[in-house]
């Protein structure tokens, strides 16, 4: 009799949890979209569900352990945008343990928050910018390229000098995804016309196109110039990287590339604590072409650090990569220098093939 009891209530309780999750069919939060889905276990045999303790369970839980700790100790390099000690928005590069695929934009930016999983990874001299306490409430990607992302009320908690830098720290992290073209921003399931504190009008979203650590120079024609992102190094306490700056450029000869790789040539703005990585007396022998998303810069020999190695500095390519491949369409740069037939880098690898992105900070897509 007690036996009967026993398997009734089984298959009572089994149709009470089958009707509860008919309940919520349909009922799909961006929370939801974001978490892999779970798998149940089934047992047709209420002694199988007792059996555990057994040596054959012992072992299963072993491996299954092993596994499991083997799989956290998985990391990936992801680029976090950071504030760096001069409150300039710069990427780190980062190892941070392998999130499920559809997890990976929660993951990068849960690496944004204050107080967060990034705090034992920082750099000396770097802070988080999303306000302690933020949550990643949901995400939802749209076919136009466009990434829905969706925090909780905490995000609210920032001082308003602060909106710039946190809008661009989030933007320019979600769009290291090469699928990802622009963000928009909702709060506890609300879309956002504008930012929270400050009012930073985001309706139509946010792209790498509004532009990073924004620089005015006082002696630029607007009328006949563009804004760029120019990428210049710097370094903090032996850390090397690079800052990008948004900035106008005067375009000549209808040639946007010639103008920025003369810009870059040229260095930063004096008194900044920004470098100059080319050697004096730098400059193109012609005008870039570009090609199939191939940008194509021709210089004379100053731009080699070895003329006898015919060699370059890393720190050169890798400002002239970055920087270019920020510009829409341009998907490698070819550097050729006059009088050389094959260019090589301070390892004494040959740049065979255009320079991709990737050559230097992690890219690839959600």
């Amino acid at each position: 009799m007690k036996k009967l009891t026993v398997y009734t209530s089984v298959f009572t309780f089994s149709l009470i949890l089958l009707s509860g999750c008919g309940l919520f069919k349909g009922e799909q939060s961006l929370e939801e979209m974001d978490k892999p889905p779970e798998e149940a276990t089934y047992t047709n045999d209420l002694k199988d569900a007792a059996s555990e303790t057994s040596e054959e369970g012992k072992i299963k839980e072993s491996a299954d352990a092993e596994k499991g700790a083997e799989a956290t100790t998985d990391t990936v390099e992801r680029q976090l945008y950071l504030l760096d000690s001069n409150g300039m928005v710069v990427p780190q590069t980062v190892s941070i343990p392998k999130a499920e695929s559809k997890a990976v934009a929660s993951q990068v930016l849960e690496y944004l928050v204050k107080n967060g999983p990034v705090t034992e990874l920082l750099p000396n001299g770097f802070q988080a910018v999303l306000p302690a306490g933020t949550q990643i409430l949901g995400l939802d990607m749209k076919e136009n390229g466009t990434l829905v992302v969706d925090v909780s009320d905490e995000f609210k908690n920032y001082e308003a000098e602060s909106e710039e830098e946190i809008l661009q720290a989030m933007t320019y992290t979600l769009t290291q995804f090469e699928n990802v073209k622009k963000v928009q921003l909702w709060i506890n399931g609300y879309e956002q016309e504008v930012m929270p504190v400050n009012g930073t009008p985001i309706s139509k979203g946010v792209s790498r196109a509004n532009g990073i650590n924004i620089r005015e120079g006082h002696s630029v024609d607007l009328m006949n110039s563009e804004a760029v992102t120019l990428y210049y190094p710097t370094q903090h306490d032996g850390n090397f990287y690079h800052v990008p700056i948004t900035q106008h450029v005067e375009v000549e000869k209808d040639n946007v590339y010639q103008s920025i790789v003369e810009t870059l040539v040229n260095g930063p703005t004096l008194g900044s604590n920004l470098l100059n990585v080319f050697n004096d007396g730098t400059s193109l022998t012609a005008e870039p072409t570009y090609k199939d998303g191939v940008l194509t810069l021709n210089f004379n020999e100053n731009v080699l650090n070895s003329v006898e190695q015919a060699s370059i500095s890393d720190k050169v390519m890798e400002t002239l990569v970055l920087t270019l491949t920020d510009q829409p369409g341009v998907e490698a740069v070819d550097v050729k220098v006059e009088n050389v037939e094959q260019v090589f880098n301070e390892s004494g690898e040959a740049y065979s093939e255009p320079v991709t992105r990737n050559t230097f900070v992690p890219t690839g897509k959600l």
